[in-house]
Order: structure tokens, then C-alpha cells, then sequence
């Protein structure tokens, strides 16, 4: 396990507030349909699409001081439509777990608890992902193997929906600068890998934002001691797949991983196998 780091640049020092929860806008009609509940972060210029919702969040952080107390989050247009949540919900829940170093507000829950982890879960979305998932992550930690991290839906952070202190985002901030130098590093072999398209949603997009879309996740599997709190996946809309019916099978799917991360028994991992194998034979079945 790693201890954290601070040190997120800074030119200047934000306003003070309780939380200070930003949803990002890329023209004038994101703008007007965002939620007016939130503070709007401006990426109206888009200068470097390639990087999607980083651009705008590194601009912050290379821009602004942050408070140690505050919570800070970054969230994409798609939010409500993604969550059901409003602005509203979103500062009430923060205001009810100030002590935390995280808040997720992450949706699928049939995913997170399906997959044994984030990568997992996306090398079956993205076709050839997974690779480079585990040589970009091998920069941290040149011993990671990212297919043995298992994750529950603690760990389990889709789309960046998430708020966190300063100490945290720290954190993320570092090791996510550590893979731009690594992309815009135009010799490198890995940048090749990281800046490539992969499929998404019937287009291409670099590799490198669904790395960085997994970055907190990464850091809450493989740091100990952050204090995290999730608003209750069961009440967040799940993925469209049709394993999603199975609701009574993931819950004790990431029942199974939460028993096994606090025990390290693999027990509960050969029987999370064994429900999982169910399942697929059951999806089998119907085809």
C-alpha cells in the first residue's frame, strides 16, 4: 500500500466554500442544460479534445489553490442523465459526510459489482484496452498486475462522479500528470498505445481518458487509508446490459469482494466465480 502526496500546482486561490462542485460545459447549449445548482466550469474553447474532461480539470488545478476542508468535483454534462441526481442531492449528501476524503456518486452498479475490476469491466467495452491499461498503470508500480485488483462498488468510481479534499486530488493530479507527460511524449512507445482510439459508444476516443476516468479508483484499490463514502448505488441507475437483471446475484457478487478485500480469504473470490459463471450461463441460456 502507498501513503499519499500532496502538491497540486497553483497560481491562485479559490473562494472558500463548503463545496465547491463544478459541472463542466462545451458550448452554450451544454451550458444552459447543465444543472444551475452547480458552479460551471468553462471548456467552451476545447482546446485539446483529446484529453476530454482532463483538460479542463488540469486548467483548474494549474490555476487555482485549494482548501484543505472543502470538497471539490468535476462533473461531465451527462451527469443528471447518468445519476438522476440534481445539484441539490448532490450538495445535501456532501454536507452529510464533510469528514470524508471522497464522495462517489458512481451509477452501474451491475457493473462494478459484475467485474472483478474497473479494467476488467472496460476491456469489455473497449476492445484491446486492456493492455494498455496494465502498461500505463505499470508507470506507478512497475510489480501492478491490474487483473488480480479486485473492487467493489467502494472502490468502483464510473465517469469521475465523485467529489474529494484537497489531499486526494493531490494525488490524483500527480499521477495523472505523470501519464500526460507520458502521452505528449511523442517518442514513446506507450504514448502510441495511450493515445490511440479505442470504441466508444459507435466512435473512437484515446485511451488515455478512460485511463484516466479510473485513476480514482485506482488510488482507492491500492492506498490505504482514505476515508470514502458512497451515496447508495442502489438507488442510481443501472447499465442498460442485460445482466442488470440479475440485481439479487450482484449483491452478492460484491458482497463477495467486499469480504474478500477485508479478509484476503480467497474463498470469497472462488465463489464470486462461481455466481458470476452462473450468470453468464444463465445470459447464455436466453440467447
Amino acid at each position: 500500500m502507498s501513503d499519499r502526496r500532496d502538491g497540486i500546482p497553483t497560481t491562485s486561490r479559490a473562494v472558500q466554500t463548503p463545496a465547491m462542485i463544478y459541472q463542466i460545459f462545451y458550448d452554450e447549449k451544454t451550458r444552459g442544460t447543465n444543472d444551475r445548482g452547480f458552479l460551471q466550469l468553462d471548456n467552451a474553447a476545447n482546446d485539446r479534445p483529446d484529453w476530454s474532461e482532463y483538460w479542463p480539470i488540469r486548467n483548474f488545478f494549474l490555476n487555482n489553490e485549494l482548501d484543505d476542508d472543502v470538497h471539490y468535483g468535476f462533473l461531465s454534462p451527462k451527469f443528471k442523465m447518468k445519476t438522476g441526481l440534481d445539484a441539490q442531492t448532490v450538495h445535501d449528501f456532501v454536507a452529510s459526510a464533510t469528514d470524508h476524503d471522497v464522495i462517489a456518486f458512481s451509477p452501474f452498479f451491475d457493473q462494478a459489482a459484475f467485474a472483478v475490476n474497473i479494467f476488467e469491466q472496460a476491456a469489455a467495452q473497449h476492445e484491446g484496452i486492456f493492455p494498455v491499461f496494465q502498461n500505463a498503470f505499470a508507470l506507478f508500480n512497475p510489480h501492478i498486475d491490474v487483473a488480480s485488483l479486485v473492487m467493489s462498488s467502494t472502490q468502483t468510481i464510473f465517469c469521475n462522479y465523485f467529489t474529494a479534499k484537497k489531499p486526494f486530488w493531490a494525488r490524483w493530479f500527480a499521477l495523472c500528470e505523470v501519464l500526460f507527460a507520458e502521452c505528449e511524449n511523442e517518442g514513446s512507445a506507450l504514448s502510441k498505445k495511450m493515445t490511440a482510439g479505442v470504441r466508444h459508444s459507435g466512435t473512437f476516443n484515446p485511451a488515455k481518458v478512460f485511463i484516466v476516468e479510473r485513476m480514482a479508483s485506482y488510488i482507492l484499490t491500492t492506498e490505504s487509508g482514505w476515508k470514502v463514502k458512497t451515496y447508495d448505488p442502489f438507488d442510481l441507475p443501472y447499465s442498460p446490459a442485460a445482466l442488470a437483471g440479475f440485481r439479487s446475484e450482484l449483491c452478492v457478487l460484491d458482497a463477495l469482494k467486499i469480504a474478500f478485500r477485508e479478509t484476503r480469504r480467497p474463498q470469497y473470490i472462488a465463489e464470486f466465480q462461481k455466481v458470476r459463471a452462473d450468470i453468464l450461463d444463465r445470459l447464455q441460456s436466453r440467447s
